[in-house]
This record gives structure tokens, C-alpha cells and sequence, in this order.
């Protein structure tokens, strides 16, 4: 049997053979998930030997990795503003580059200072929707953050809500409502939010086939395809979001890194105000956001 540190050797040749770019990385993940070990633990004691049924499992799932089936679908997780999601082929893998989204509605949502009990607030108040939710990963973050929220989130899939129900279910204690449906079709048009957020599919559809196979092949159609430029969601949402926020109400997307021009402009032909262009870590354009005029 192989100790830890040849173990992990052995794997992250194989995935650099295969052109897995953070082979190193995703081999050490591998092994923390077979065995649960910790980076300490692996650092006071690397010769330590796999059992033979950890080994097995190990480059079972190493094999599977160099085929680029995406880590989080051999781990069935991926974290997300500090918390593990489940994820699978229904759901989009929640992105670092989504948390910008989060931490935007977060400070946003401070600042309204929508600091009453929920509880004692007339229905529409204090309310956040998720739009095109996926994995629930910006609904779930929004409920256990954000102070007094009330949060729904739609997705059109059922398969990607099953999902995210599960995730509310387990970060949350279910504190998010649910609907299924097409976009804004799926609510009550009295429905009123005082802030929208969503991180819609935006990839052109002639740019699917360039991505990456752990994206091209694994992760769901669905929730990358923008059509032709990337911007259909972007006009729908933009177009009818006035009708479901509160006067004064947010609108937030997330956005491909060169959509922030068009995506402001869509904001401001559909009369929002205060529209702000916020980057991300690596100082790319990411969200968009804007105000309805009260």
C-alpha cells in the first residue's frame, strides 16, 4: 500500500498528464475527501500507509478526474460563502466570482436599514428573490446573512430545485421559499421585493463549445446558455423587474466580464437609477446593479 505522500505524487502526475490544470491541488482534495485527513494531520504524519480500501477508492476517483468530470461532482460539494453545498449535474458549481454577488446585496441590504422584525411587517416587506437559483447558493447565503430577509428564489428546473431544497434544508433550516417556473411566470404578480438578484445563464451559445469539458460536458446546459449574445435573460429581468420590486427596490446581476456596458444599458432603458458596476478579485467587471425609481 501507498503512504499519503506517495498517494498523492502518484495522482497529481496522472491528472497533469490528462491536462488538469490544478492537478496538485485536486489530487490533495481527493485524499482529504477518501480520507478525511487534514493538512496538518498530513504534514505531522505524510508516510502514513492508505488501507487498501482507501487506495482503491482514492485512484478510483483520481481516474474519474482525469476524465474532467468536475471535482465537486466526484465530492458531491463545493463550498460557497463559508458553506458546503451539495451539487450535482443539475446545478451550475457555485463560483468564487458568485460571492461578489452576495457580498453586494449583503452591503446593500445594510444600508436599507430593514432593521424591524420580519415577522411584524406587512407581506412584500423585507423580501429577497433569488432569480435562476440553481443551487440555491445566493438564497441560502441571503437567508442565514442577511439580517430580518425573507428570501424566494425561482428556478425553471425542478431537477436544480430538488437540489437547492436540500441545501436550504441543511444551511438553513429550510428558510427560503421555492417556486418553479420561467422566470417571473412562476410568482403572483402582486409579489413585491425590495431587492432582485440572480446570476442568470450568460454565456453566448456559440461560445459553449470553447469552455473548459468540466463545464462544457458536465454542468447543465441550462443554466449557461444566454443565447446568441448572452443577454436574453439580462433583457427579460431588466424589462420586467420594475413590476415586482418595492419603490426604491435593488436589482443585482452578476454578468459575463465584458456585459457590464450592455447590462447598464439595459438598466437604464428600463428606468433604473444609481446603476453601479462593481469587480471581483482579479479586478474583472462581475456585478451590475441598479435602482427603481420610487
Amino acid at each position: 500500500m501507498k503512504s499519503y505522500k506517495e498517494a498523492l505524487h502518484n495522482a497529481a502526475e496522472v491528472l497533469a498528464q490528462a491536462d488538469i490544470e490544478e492537478a496538485v491541488n485536486d489530487s490533495w482534495l481527493l485524499l482529504q475527501y477518501v480520507t478525511g485527513i487534514t493538512r496538518s494531520e498530513y504534514f505531522l504524519r505524510p508516510d502514513t500507509t492508505l488501507s487498501e480500501v482507501q487506495q482503491q477508492k482514492f485512484f478510483a476517483l483520481v481516474e474519474k478526474r482525469a476524465e474532467h468530470i468536475p471535482l465537486q461532482h466526484i465530492t458531491g460539494m463545493q463550498e460557497f460563502m463559508g458553506m458546503n453545498f451539495l451539487v450535482n449535474k443539475h446545478v451550475l458549481i457555485p463560483r468564487q466570482d458568485t460571492e461578489i454577488l452576495v457580498e453586494t446585496a449583503l452591503e446593500l441590504w445594510k444600508k436599507q436599514s430593514v432593521g424591524v422584525d420580519s415577522e411584524q411587517n406587512a407581506v412584500g416587506q423585507n423580501e429577497i428573490l433569488d432569480m435562476c437559483t440553481g443551487s440555491g447558493c445566493i438564497a441560502i447565503s441571503l437567508a442565514a446573512l442577511a439580517k430580518n430577509a425573507r428570501v424566494s428564489a425561482v428556478d425553471i428546473s425542478p431537477e436544480a430545485l430538488c437540489v437547492a431544497k436540500k441545501n436550504a434544508e441543511n444551511l438553513c433550516h429550510g428558510k427560503v421559499t421555492f417556486y418553479q417556473g420561467d422566470l417571473f411566470a412562476a410568482l403572483n404578480e402582486k409579489c413585491k421585493f425590495q431587492m432582485i438578484v440572480s446570476n442568470p445563464p450568460y454565456i453566448p451559445s456559440a461560445d459553449i463549445e470553447t469552455l473548459m469539458p468540466e463545464v462544457r460536458e458536465y454542468e447543465p446546459r441550462l443554466a449557461l446558455d444566454g443565447t446568441e449574445d448572452g443577454l436574453y435573460f439580462y433583457r427579460k429581468l431588466a424589462a420586467q423587474a420594475g413590476n415586482y420590486l418595492a419603490a426604491d427596490g435593488w436589482i443585482l446581476f452578476e454578468i459575463g466580464c465584458e456585459q457590464a456596458d450592455d447590462v447598464r444599458m439595459l438598466l437604464e432603458e428600463n428606468g433604473f437609477c444609481d446603476i453601479f458596476v462593481r469587480k471581483d478579485y482579479a479586478g474583472l467587471d462581475r456585478v451590475v446593479g441598479g435602482r427603481k425609481v420610487s
